[in-house]
């Protein structure tokens, strides 16, 4: 998101510097919100998917420089840590068949990406946490051989003042303590991009955070990490937890860099407001772009410094704005794990995609019913329990009933169907 990381030691006037830009940028959002033709356009989706690289015993194997050398493909990069690669699809309408579309490039991504693997004697392993990962494999000496990663680790670690800490109870206990960041590469996701008229995106925003527990709990795939049996959707505890600046002192007072949310959105600047006033920056790099200049011009201004600092903080549905294309904004889901197929990771696609638009339409109904803290409670129980978790929903009698998530996903595909044809696919 933005712009480009080739330090890792900041001064404090980087930091107040990097301040006051960040407050200039959300002050020309906000004008650019205002303009009544901003973000107007067709609907299109777009997907990221992050991959594993492992060795012919189904081992992670640090490849990922080597890889993206032979591709020598802008659509493919590197991750975290050096057995991840991350492939961005071209968007594509919402409208037709996007669905045939995103098949499509997800399987000649993969084929690409096996056939270079297989030059580095590596497969690629698409799954929400490599089963077979094991502490040793993590660490800084992990990290890709970029900036980023070790200005991020390095920021990370010194506002938390002491080692990371992860406690995860499932079927076993996971406790450990780390001095980086290295475990949340383990977690690879499918994410998935819709971009909505800034008039409709509290509407979406607001119905992705609603209908994200039924898609997560229908498509958890990452059950094991480190040996250890822990949630149907491990991802979700160890991002937020392996990122964690909180320390038990801070803990009731600040909010993770990993949530779910602060509640239900009012207008679609508030998500960007919330990540600059709840998270201190940890990345203070700025380019000399006026944004006010560019408003002034009449053009859409980059606002890398609210970007990247929106890059660091991780929602599960994320607010995203781009400069391209005359400007727009996107509901980013971030909850999806990769794999295990492509064919999988596409219906996961549609049923999220589908629950979103189908729902927008009512959602200012549907959150005066719905608290925002049962629509969190629901997502972490997703992520814990799958398919066998006990959801709250609204009913159409305006009450809210707990329902078992399996009948709960029977009873939404249809309203899944009607979203995707009442928007033309």
């Amino acid at each position: 998101m933005g712009v480009s990381i080739d330090r890792t030691d900041f001064s404090p006037h980087d930091y107040a510097r990097f301040q006051d830009r960040l407050e200039a940028d959300l002050a020309a959002l906000a004008r650019l919100l205002a303009r009544r033709d901003f973000g107007r356009g067709p609907r299109s989706i777009g997907t990221e998917l992050e991959v594993n690289l492992i060795d012919e015993d189904a081992r992670p194997k640090a490849c990922n420089e080597e890889i993206i050398a032979r591709l020598s493909d802008p659509q493919v990069t590197v991750e975290l840590n050096r057995f991840n690669l991350e492939f961005n699809a071209a968007p594509a309408p919402l409208a037709g068949r996007p669905f045939a579309d995103m098949r499509a490039q997800l399987e000649q991504a993969l084929a690409r990406l096996g056939s270079a693997a297989r030059e580095e004697s590596a497969r690629v392993a698409v799954v929400g946490i490599l089963p077979t990962l094991r502490l040793h494999d993590l660490g800084h000496h992990a990290f890709s051989d970029r900036p980023r990663y070790h200005a991020l680790s390095k920021a990370l670690r010194r506002k938390r003042g002491e080692p990371f800490r992860v406690h995860i109870e499932g079927q076993d206990s996971l406790q450990l303590r780390t001095d980086d960041v290295s475990l949340e590469g383990a977690n690879t996701s499918f994410q998935v991009h819709l971009r909505v008229a800034a008039a409709d995106f509290v509407r979406h925003h607001n119905a992705a955070q609603l209908t994200a527990a039924p898609a997560l709990a229908v498509a958890g795939n990452s059950p094991f990490f480190a040996e250890h049996r822990l949630w149907e959707e491990t991802r979700v505890a160890l991002f937020k937890q392996s990122v964690d600046v909180r320390t038990d002192a801070a803990f009731a007072r600040g909010r993770s860099r990993v949530s779910f949310g602060r509640g239900w959105i009012q207008h679609a600047i508030d998500p960007f407001m919330g990540g600059a006033l709840d998270h201190d920056v940890v990345l203070p790099v700025t380019r000399g772009e006026d944004p006010f200049s560019a408003l002034a011009r009449g053009e859409v201004p980059e606002l890398d410094v609210l970007r990247l600092h929106h890059s660091t903080v991780w929602s599960w549905n994320r607010a995203v704005y781009d400069p391209a294309d005359g400007g727009h904004l996107r509901v980013e889901h971030r909850s999806l794990p990769a794999g295990p197929t492509v064919v999988d990771m596409v219906a996961n696609a549609a049923f999220t995609l589908g629950l979103t638009l189908r729902f927008a339409d009512d959602i200012d109904l549907l959150t005066r019913v719905m608290p925002f803290e049962l629509a969190s409670r629901n997502f972490y129980a997703a992520a814990k329990r799958g398919l066998l978790a006990q959801l709250a929903w609204p009913d159409a009698d305006g009450s809210v009933r707990t329902r078992g998530a399996r009948e709960l996903v029977f009873a939404l595909l249809p309203e899944t169907a009607r979203g995707l044809t009442n928007a033309g696919v």
